[in-house]
């Protein structure tokens, strides 16, 4: 009995002839490798940067985004404008009580709505201001860093000029003034 035993070869290695001459490369051959290159290099910046197509679903998508803040804006200004025409309509005029304890809480309370009133008042300046800003196409750029606001931010607080950062940083130094 024979057993016949297979071997394995090595895959044979192709071997290039050398050409060593001591010729230059010709004009064509030069140009040739030159647009190589260039393509080679235009390829990599492409790849690198968004194509235009990529920045136009990113603006579309960026003006879709800073239309629904806008919505959201006019229909936070419309509700506290119905909420100061009733609170106006409701202030009570100056009436005086005989006992100075319902005179002292009425007081306090109008001094309450009052300054309610004020801070809605400020608020609706900065939604006019927010607004302006959506038109003129500056809403969204933090005042300090220059960089765009994320959207989450916007979407929660959208009368913001600043990024979170920027506001972190802000506060900070706030509390270290304070004794």
């Amino acid at each position: 009995m024979t057993t016949s035993k297979t071997k394995k070869r090595a895959p044979e290695k192709k071997v290039r002839a050398a050409s060593y001459t001591s010729k230059k490369p010709s004009a064509s051959t030069a140009t040739k490798e030159i647009r190589k290159r260039a393509t080679a290099q235009e390829k990599t910046v492409e790849a690198a940067s968004p194509s235009a197509t990529q920045k136009s679903r990113t603006s579309s998508r960026r003006e879709k985004q800073l239309q629904h803040i806008k919505t959201i804006l006019l229909s936070q200004k419309a509700s506290l404008l119905n909420e100061a025409e009733v609170a106006l309509n409701e202030l009570p005029g100056q009436t005086i009580f005989p006992d100075m304890g319902d005179q002292a809480s009425a007081e306090t309370d109008m001094n309450f709505m009052l300054r309610l009133r004020g801070r809605e008042q400020r608020l609706l300046k900065k939604i006019d201001e927010a607004i302006e800003r959506i038109d003129n196409g500056t809403f969204g750029i933090c005042d300090d860093c220059g960089d765009e606001i994320d959207f989450k931010r916007l979407e929660a607080r959208p009368v913001t000029t600043m990024c979170i950062q920027c506001k972190i940083l802000q506060e900070e130094e706030e509390r270290r003034r304070e004794p």
